[in-house]
């Protein structure tokens, strides 16, 4: 019933430009978790705030225009003392408090 807790192995694979010479193993473990850190605080909030993944938003300059405009809320939404992306979106979902969230008067 209980669960197993034996040692286990696990083999993880990195790309890095790092020689092989002078990559640590702390140095890879270190990079791999910068990478899930922005995974985690920048992608996963845009996917899930916004639907990013499933947008249909494909032609010309549109896709990156919208990503920077969903990180540009997210970042102003932070500032504003928002830690749980979701509800603050909801709440700024209204012309004046999109207004004020800016500093317009």
């Amino acid at each position: 019933m209980g669960e197993d807790r034996r040692p286990s192995r696990e083999t993880v694979y990195l790309i890095t430009d790092h020689p092989a010479e002078t990559a640590s193993p702390a140095d890879l473990a270190a990079h791999a978790r910068r990478h899930w850190h922005v995974e985690n605080k920048v992608h996963y909030v845009r996917d899930v705030s916004f639907g990013e993944d499933a947008s249909i938003l494909r032609t010309g300059n549109i896709p990156t225009n919208i990503a920077t405009l969903r990180s540009t809320v997210i970042n102003r939404l932070r500032r504003a003392g928002y830690r749980f992306i979701p509800p603050g979106r909801r709440d700024h979902t209204t012309p004046t408090a999109v207004l004020d969230l800016h500093g317009f008067p």
